[in-house]
């Protein structure tokens, strides 16, 4: 025998509530619960407006200097692609890196201030948590790709604007920073300290960007790297990226292969960090 109530129904015999709310409705929930999150985070930038043109330093510097020497060295084997070309998207890659990788250090501060505990103690999903955090490192990584286009624009770097790219390009972006700021939460879940995070996200950052394309072909990697590379994400972003960036590039995997690693790298990370989340507050 059934009694329907407040959205569950009860069954009498066994006095247990069964969830009745329609899928469509939990999913709708679930989304806004998200973007809520990630709003909250995204507002925090009226705070370090000035930290977004901070982090632009380093790339300009490698596209500038560094790249600007080895286009005349030709040092590095691109094929008919210039090294500046080559390179551009290299860059931004590691710009949405280093945005992303010491985004775990948020929750560390919200630990110490009791954020964590109110966001714990609300009835968010733990997945909802995660997944706000790590889009709205996506957007912060929105202002790094225009500073790169706008040094790339002034180094004459063969861009490809077709509307279709760009949000192809944005849509990488996303779930790039989106990865590695998962990955870096899953750091400070196990670490807790901001010494102990800062020291190994500093110790992570260069191994993922050198163990990558993103500034030298993986055919001339010795054949240790190459399998590390292989195996890294940030590989398959770059070689997205230089894809539909530049006019001329091709995949050395496939867009196809590029958008599935990211994504099904993603999914696990943020099941994993989901897992973790509540060790944070203890």
């Amino acid at each position: 025998m059934y009694l329907e109530q407040d959205g569950f129904q009860k069954d009498l015999d066994n006095n247990i509530l069964v969830d009745k709310i329609n899928p469509i409705k939990w999913i709708a929930n679930f989304l806004i619960k998200t973007m809520v999150i990630t709003e909250f985070e995204v507002r925090k930038l009226r705070h370090d407006f000035i930290e977004l043109f901070t982090r632009a330093l380093q790339p300009a510097l490698w596209m500038l200097v560094f790249g600007q020497v080895f286009t005349h060295l030709r040092a590095i084997p691109t094929g008919n692609m210039s090294y500046l070309d080559f390179m551009a998207p290299g860059i931004l890659a590691q710009s949405v890196l280093f945005v992303a990788i010491f985004y775990g250090i948020s929750i560390i501060w919200e630990r110490d201030l009791g954020i964590v505990h109110k966001f714990l103690a609300s009835p968010t999903p733990r997945t909802s948590l995660v997944l706000g955090k790590a889009l709205s490192a996506g957007v912060r990584s929105i202002s790094q790709a225009i500073i790169i286009y706008l040094f790339s624009l002034m180094l004459k770097v063969q861009l490809n604007w077709t509307p279709l790219n760009l949000i192809e390009i944005l849509f990488i972006i996303i779930i790039s920073a989106a990865l590695f700021s998962t990955f870096s939460l899953i750091i400070a879940c196990i670490v807790k300290t901001r010494e102990r995070f800062m020291g190994i996200g500093q110790v992570l950052t260069m191994p993922l960007f050198f163990a990558s394309n993103a500034i030298y072909p993986i055919a001339i990697m010795p054949d240790w790297l190459k399998v590390i590379a292989h195996y890294n994400p940030l590989t398959y972003e770059v070689d997205a990226l230089r894809t539909l960036m530049i006019n001329g590039g091709t995949s050395q995997y496939g867009l196809p292969i590029d958008f599935a690693f990211l994504i099904l790298s993603m999914i696990i990370l943020t099941a994993i960090a989901t897992a973790l989340y509540p060790s944070i507050a203890r």
